[in-house]
């Protein structure tokens, strides 16, 4: 495990994203399985009916899989897609069978963007977040653009809401020892790897933890 403290957050990033995208294609397809199986058929999961994921870029493990899962089961799932303006935002969006792709200014594919099709962020259910880094206790180092903090940041001023549930998604090799968080970080409710659970899921009751068989 890595100690975040003896790094710099740049010097943090770079060592992770190294870490990251040195993983063979054999080891991405083996860990966006072992994710899949951790994951399918967990009540936050089946219990979800809007799910928010992404589509990997840099070597990030590969949600995909779970994509696939929910739209086989009739739940709606979204995408981050960036918006016009202000360009420092972004918006999830609806995607299905027939969708239309470009790329974003960052080359992430992304469904052409449609306003009539796009969620606020807290009417989703369950919001599966890419990241940097984590560590066990619900820290996540993003790529340091902000946008996830801030379209996450009406949770910090209300307190009571509870929606959606946010679950980091990342490689064993991405866990750190911990992290400190700055006073617009929203700490997620816990990671999942292709290793195992972490944060406060996994402290959570067994009748929540056990996956439904």
């Amino acid at each position: 495990m890595i100690h975040a403290a003896s790094l710099s957050r740049p010097a943090l990033r770079r060592q992770l994203r190294q870490a990251r995208r040195a993983l063979t294609p054999l080891q991405q397809r083996l860990a966006a399985q072992a994710l899949y199986r951790r994951l399918a058929q967990h009540p936050l999961f089946r219990r979800a009916r809007h799910i928010a994921l992404y589509l990997p870029a840099d070597g990030e493990i590969d949600p995909r899989p779970l994509m696939k899962a929910a739209q086989k089961r009739g739940k709606a799932t979204y995408l981050p897609v960036l918006c016009a303006w202000p360009p420092t935002r972004m918006a999830f969006q609806r995607v299905g069978i027939g969708e239309r792709w470009t790329r974003n200014r960052f080359g992430i594919g992304e469904p052409v963007r449609d306003r009539t099709r796009q969620r606020p962020t807290w009417a989703l259910d369950l919001l599966l977040l890419p990241l940097v880094g984590f560590d066990p206790h619900g820290g996540r180092l993003g790529m340091g653009k902000g946008f996830y903090d801030r379209a996450l940041a009406y949770l910090g001023v209300r307190k009571k809401w509870h929606k959606p549930t946010l679950l980091g998604l990342a490689h064993e090799c991405q866990k750190v020892d911990r992290l400190e968080l700055a006073s617009w970080d929203v700490p997620l409710m816990g990671t999942v790897t292709d290793g195992g659970w972490y944060g406060r899921i996994a402290l959570a009751p067994r009748s929540l933890r056990r996956p439904v068989e």
